[in-house]
């Protein structure tokens, strides 16, 4: 039986479409439709529920540095009230999963992980660091504010994170309910996170679609949007076989914690991951932009100008945006120059792609 989140009444009474996802059910769409609430989102402000992913607190002596036994990124440097994205990696360099990590006061983080995974996750992170204490918060939910006009609304309704900026976050009252509010997103918009109480989730939904930039949005639009932004989603960039610089993600990776830097190593996988930064990788990820109007799937393979398999689709939408069908993929390397041209074969028939700079379409976050 799927899980709901403390704001699935709202949803059924909006008229959402619900679908399992996750364990939860959850909306993948509204009246208006999946291609409006993406051009709703890119123009406005679109409000998504993501109550199912995992909250969690993570306190303890040394937290920074035993985050980083686990993680490459650079938590000891990572100010009180900045977020960072982290990547739990595997002993062949491959991830695990990847979350936000929110340094709230130097003996405390937050961490927002993937619904998915999230109880494996903690579970792994309490067996691999047993001096640390994981709080999962389950009685909050959680709200994404996205779009170019989300700080307009959060001017009306909050004192403190109008000015936030991309990466950070603080406590605030957004529409008087108390929250913990982050600026980062999963659009490649403009936008925050909203973490509240369950109780006050229904009251805080209510004002916020109240304000006239704000309309509610679905699974099926967040994953249009960030196909777009060009950000990773595990269990199709990402997974377990696949390196954070195969993902093109070496960013990631803090220059401290590389082959030379300060705190190199120390994590799993990362004798792998400093090899690839050195010599480089047999496959990277790329953008695909289809030729017409045909769309093709996830896990498709891809092919040259010979028929030959050189890789896969991972991740698939139509492009509301960009004008027309998407995709990213993993390709052997020599593949990956913008302007490559490749095909699949979709029901005996084939469609022709070509290999494009990712993000897809430009993303528009605040950074002060």
């Amino acid at each position: 039986m799927p899980l709901e989140t403390p704001l699935t009444v709202m949803h059924l009474s909006l008229g959402a479409k619900m679908v399992p996802f996750a364990g939860y059910t959850m909306p993948i769409s509204y009246p208006p439709g999946i291609i409006a609430e993406h051009h709703h989102t890119r123009a406005q402000a679109g409000l998504f529920d993501v109550s199912h992913m995992g909250q969690v607190t993570v306190s303890g002596q040394d937290v920074a540095e035993q985050l980083e036994r686990l993680m490459p990124a650079n938590f000891l440097s990572l100010l009180p009230g900045c977020s960072t994205y982290a990547l739990l990696t595997n002993e062949k360099g491959g991830v695990r999963d990847d979350l936000i990590a929110t340094n709230l006061d130097g003996d405390r983080f937050f961490l927002v992980i993937n619904a998915g995974n999230k109880h494996a996750d903690v579970a792994y992170l309490k067996a691999s660091l047993p001096d640390l204490t994981f709080e999962m918060h389950e009685a909050r939910a959680l709200m994404a504010l996205q779009g170019p006009l989300a700080r307009r609304v959060m001017q009306r309704l909050s004192d403190v994170s109008s000015t936030l900026t991309f990466m950070t976050g603080a406590a605030d009252c957004v529409a008087g309910i108390e929250a913990w509010v982050t600026c980062s997103g999963y659009t490649g918009e403009d936008g925050f996170e909203i973490s509240v109480s369950a109780a006050d989730a229904a009251a805080l939904m209510t004002a916020l679609l109240a304000e006239p930039e704000v309309e509610a949005v679905g699974l099926g639009a967040r994953d249009s949007l960030r196909l777009e932004a060009g950000l990773c989603l595990h269990g199709h960039e990402l997974s377990p076989t696949i390196t954070p610089i195969e993902a093109g993600l070496r960013w990631a990776v803090s220059p401290v914690r590389r082959a030379g830097g300060v705190r190199a190593g120390g994590y799993p996988g990362s004798d792998v991951i400093d090899h690839q930064l050195a010599e480089g990788v047999t496959q990277k990820r790329v953008g695909l932009k289809v030729e017409g109007r045909r769309p093709v799937r996830a896990d498709e393979s891809l092919l040259n100008s010979e028929g030959r398999c050189i890789g896969r689709t991972c991740s698939d939408a139509f492009g509301a945006s960009a004008g027309g069908p998407l995709a990213m993929g993993y390709v052997e390397a020599e593949y990956a120059n913008v302007g490559t041209s490749l095909h699949v074969e979709v029901r005996g028939k084939r469609v022709d792609l070509t290999v494009v700079s990712l993000p897809m379409v430009a993303q528009r976050y605040f950074r002060g």
